[in-house]
Order: structure tokens, then sequence, then C-alpha cells
């Protein structure tokens, strides 16, 4: 298979999930103007999800093209195990592309400042397609430094972001309330089911099923939860914005907030790289506070001082 091939592929997938995503898109809006379900204020949040798209595109693809070419470059002048372009290596590309995709979906879960980006896709309080396409402008940024490993197992360039691609492209179905469980599919697959506990800021769906399009990972360490009852969808904070504006940058106020509480080195890392909600005692006045189960959608935990 040549270059030019692989690449044609990966735009017709892409293509492919875009037309199945477009088709319960338009099933979800007909359901809801008959049911009487689809309010102004949902289909302003799927304009809010749609508008997410403006500073991510004028990001990422001068971002994808730069990544693209460092780690052709990288592969060029550092690698000499490159794999062959054949069917099983691009199979396996894949595979690997899903396998990070968990950690990097994970981290980006456990990170504050990672977590500003990716908060983005999980702040609507609806469930459609829309939410699909509702992206940070940054989260490509730590997606390409999570796939650069790749390019030293000997991955062709154009092998890893044609992983990229089909794991992207596969998630946009799985962004519905249109379709039930999906029997024994469920342990193997991601599926809308999966994805919906994802999504959930309920207790005991929060910080699961990372998954792209296997859940196997989160069945290997530790992170699966079946869904059980309907999520309720969002961030545990309360965020409930239509306001495009808001809701690109609806983290960053409250880490600047906190970053210009800080007090110390220690307090600037603790702001940036715990766990969303988690904040140092000097950049809070009122005594330290935890709510179990929450502090990775934004509730505000404190965490004690460490020994030095």
């Amino acid at each position: 298979m040549t270059s030019e091939t692989l690449e044609a592929l990966g735009v017709s997938i892409d293509e492919a999930f875009f037309l199945l995503g477009a088709a319960i898109l338009l099933i979800e809006i007909a359901k809801g103007l008959l049911t009487g379900s689809m309010k102004g204020r949902t289909f302003l949040d799927m304009v809010a999800s749609i508008s997410t798209q403006i500073p991510a595109l004028a990001i990422e693809i001068g971002l994808l093209f730069s990544g693209y070419l460092l780690f052709s470059l990288l592969a060029d002048s550092l690698v000499t195990w490159t794999l062959p372009l054949d069917t099983w290596v691009i199979v396996a590309g894949v595979v690997a592309a899903d396998f990070v995709y968990y950690w990097e979906h994970r981290i980006a879960h456990q990170v504050r400042v990672l977590w500003t980006q990716h908060a983005v896709h999980h702040s609507s309080r609806y469930m459609n397609i829309t939410t699909s396409i509702r992206f940070g402008p940054l989260e490509s940024v730590w997606s390409l430094a999570c796939h650069l490993p790749l390019v030293f197992l000997g991955f062709p360039p154009e092998v890893i972001f044609f992983g990229i691609i089909v794991v992207l492209a596969y998630q946009t179905w799985i962004h519905t309330e249109l379709v039930g469980q999906l029997g024994p599919i469920e342990g193997i697959l991601n599926t809308p089911a999966n994805h919906r506990v994802h999504h959930g800021c309920d207790a005991k769906y929060v910080d699961r099923n990372y998954g792209g399009i296997f859940i196997v990972w989160d069945r290997l360490f530790g992170t699966y939860q079946r869904e059980e009852e309907t999520p309720r969808y969002g961030l545990v904070r309360d965020f409930d914005s239509v306001n495009p504006l808001r809701v690109w940058f609806s983290e960053l106020p409250g880490l600047f907030r906190d970053l210009r509480k800080a007090r110390s080195m220690s307090d600037v890392w603790t702001c940036l790289m715990a766990p969303p909600g988690t904040y140092p005692p000097s950049t809070h006045s009122g005594p330290n506070q935890t709510t179990p189960g929450t502090a990775q959608r934004g509730a505000q935990v404190a965490i004690p001082d460490k020994a030095p």
C-alpha cells in the first residue's frame, strides 16, 4: 500500500463516519421536534458545540501539518527500524493509536492544565452528535505529544496519523441517546451506552470509560462502568452556558484566578498539574474541603500542604 492510498482511505473513513453522524443528527432533530424535547436552549447548545470548531480548526490545521513534518523528520533521522507500510502494520497502528488515546484521554482528566482543553468536550448538558465535535482549541497539542513514541516503535508517520483519524472518526456516532445497549459488543467496543457513561457527572460515572474504539482498555485498567441509568451529562460544577466564548474557555478563568493567588512555585505546580478541582490551601481562604467523586469534573477540592 502507498502513502497516497492510505491517505485516501483515511479520508474515506472520516467521511463515512461524518455521514453516519449527520444521519443520526437528522434523526435526533426530527425526534426532538416531534416529541417537543428540542427546546431553544438545546438548539443553542448545539450551536455552541459546533462553534468550537472555529478556534479548533484554526489551530489544528497548522498544528497537524507541523506535527506530521516533525514525526517525519524524526523517523527519517533517528529511526532505522521503520515498519513496512502493509495491511498488518496499518491494523497494528490503529490498535496502537487507540491504546495511546486511552492514556492520552485518561491523563487529560487527571491534569488540570490539560483538563482546561478537554473540559470543553464535557461541558454540554446534552448528548447528541454535535457534542462529538465539541473540542478545546489546543487538545491536539497533547494528542501529538502522546503519539510521538509510536515513531520510535517504528510506525511510519502516515500510519500514526491514519490511526489518529480513525480513532477520532469512529467516536462520532457514539455521542447519541438514540442507540441503546448493544449486548456483547458493549464489552469489546466503545458504544453509545459506554460513552454516555463517560459524559455523565454522576459520582459513579465520573472518570470512566476512556476508550476510543475499544472499551477493553477500560476493562484491563479498571476504569470500566456499565450504563445502569441515564447519566446526568456535563461538568460536576455548575456550568450550563450556551455562550460560545464561555464554552471555548470555560476552565481558564478559574485556573488563572488560582494562579494569581499562588504563593510559591509549589502552588503553581499544584494549580497546573494536580487533578482538576484540586488547589493548594494558599489559594483558598476557607477550611479544606473534599467532595468525594467530583475532583475530575471541576468541583473545588483542597489538598493539605506537603512537607518540603
